[in-house]
């Protein structure tokens, strides 16, 4: 069992997490399970996750429902999961956690929040088990202040502040529909009260079992339910489209924040848009209209955009991108892309290329201080080191008749002219040339000159590119 632990060290509680992500969400209009609509190139899911270990929680139990299977495999590998056959309610949901927890003696806090709510914290998880403990109460929740409480839960509370009881709004009086603080959806329970009552939650009119009930529960049983306030910009869930950019804002701006303070300057934050998964070393910029998203690491000291896509890729120190795509691909220090050049999944570039403008790269590695100026197109490839690649140099890889794809190799030194065509299989061996124009279908031996179509040999390169 996890120990939670606070800023001060000390082993604060026995707590284990459950988290439902069993809902159908169906106003997402949407065949993919609620929890895993991405918010900053992440599932909301693991948010909730995430925030649970920064609190220090370390067994976490994910009830599954809609699309199980899929939600299984979006998980963090440390988790356990349980599957809730039919929607019943969430009170139903965490019973079927029930098993696995009240197996372990030493759990004595269950923390439960909703999968769908992505702005958790684990400052606000650490508040709401503190809460609980310092209390003794049977029941810690999350409350918000909302100037529009409508479809929410109302929190009714007791003259001494603690709380009586969660109305919903249709059962809510004239009086308690005026109340201002809704119920947030995170609780932390006492887990030897919650296993006892759980099962004494009562069928709601439409034949569900719901938490909130448990509020109820304790009042009866004179036990102190308490309340953690906190605002709708942590505790918001989402339910449809709209609630779901209006998340995606709020985290894309905690990962600007976060960026910011770690030493990376983004000339117009507003305008750029980095994935929570992206990691970005100090001193490196970033220009308006950039875009870095899924498992992308940046070094220190890049200049990225204006106008930059970066996916899953990765960047040395001192890169400059300038209005270019890469996807895939891996560079290395000190190498100058764009404008409007094209790395694809697989490209690997050493250190000090230059890939200009209209330079597409895919499938091939690229030598050090090679240099690709203009207009051409290198797939399935091997170029070397020092390899100067003239304006429109096309590797022919494709064979459209057996449909199978060949590689092409430039060895160090080597220099492309203008419009060559390099007809793969074919090796261009150290330090050849090729004529503007030519075709090359067959190996050209190191230091050999060849032109025209096909390419033959013309003579020896006079000056060694080595």
């Amino acid at each position: 069992m996890g120990r939670t632990r606070f800023s001060s060290g000390e082993v604060m509680s026995e707590t284990a997490a459950v988290i439902l992500a069993a809902g159908l969400g169906r106003r997402m209009q949407s065949s993919i399970p609620k929890v895993l609509h991405r918010v900053a190139g992440r599932p909301m899911v693991q948010y909730v996750i995430q925030a649970a270990r920064e609190a220090g929680v370390e067994r976490i139990v994910v009830v599954l429902g809609h699309g199980a299977d899929a939600v299984r495999q979006a998980l963090d590998g440390d988790c356990e999961s349980v599957v809730q056959p039919e929607p019943a309610g969430t009170a139903d949901a965490l019973a079927r956690a029930a098993p696995i927890l009240t197996a372990s003696p030493d759990c004595r806090q269950v923390l439960v929040a909703y999968g769908d709510c992505p702005l958790l914290t684990g400052d606000l998880f650490r508040s709401v088990i503190e809460a609980q403990r310092q209390a003794g109460a049977a029941i810690a929740l999350v409350s918000s202040i909302v100037e529009d409480p409508r479809g929410y839960g109302r929190i009714v509370r007791d003259p001494d502040g603690g709380v009586r009881a969660i109305v919903e709004e249709a059962a809510a009086t004239e009086a308690e529909r005026a109340i201002r603080e809704v119920n947030a959806g995170v609780y932390c329970f006492d887990a030897a009260w919650l296993w006892e009552r759980l099962p004494s939650v009562p069928r709601s009119t439409s034949g569900e079992y719901y938490l909130t009930d448990l509020v109820g529960l304790a009042a009866q049983d004179g036990r102190r339910v308490c309340a953690v306030t906190a605002p709708l910009e942590i505790t918001a869930g989402v339910n449809d489209r709209k609630q779901l950019a209006m998340a995606e804002a709020v985290i894309r701006d905690r990962v600007r924040q976060r960026l910011l303070e770690a030493g990376v300057t983004l000339v117009d934050p507003a305008t750029v848009y980095v994935d929570a998964t992206v990691r970005i070393a100090p001193d490196t910029i970033l220009y308006p209209g950039t875009l870095i998203e899924g498992n992308t690491v940046i070094g220190p000291g890049c200049r990225i955009g204006p106008y930059s896509r970066i996916v899953d890729s990765w960047l040395g120190s001192s890169v400059t991108v300038d209005m270019s795509v890469i996807e895939g691909a891996r560079v290395g220090d000190g190498t100058r892309i764009g404008p409007f050049s094209h790395l694809r999944p697989g490209a690997e570039i050493g250190p000090r290329v230059e890939l200009g403008n209209y330079a597409e790269i895919k499938n091939a590695r690229i030598g050090a201080d090679t240099r690709i100026h203009h207009v051409s197109y290198i797939g399935d490839a091997e170029i070397g080191e020092r390899v100067n690649v003239g304006a429109g140099t096309i590797t022919v890889n494709f064979d459209s008749e057996s449909g199978t794809k060949h590689r092409t190799v430039v060895q160090d030194g080597a220099s492309l002219g203008s419009d060559s065509m390099l007809v793969a299989p074919v090796t261009i061996g150290r330090d050849a040339l090729t004529g503007a124009g030519a075709v090359v279908t067959r190996d050209v031996e190191p230091g050999m000159v060849v032109v025209g179509v096909p390419a033959r040999p013309l003579r020896r390169r006079r000056q060694s590119a080595g």
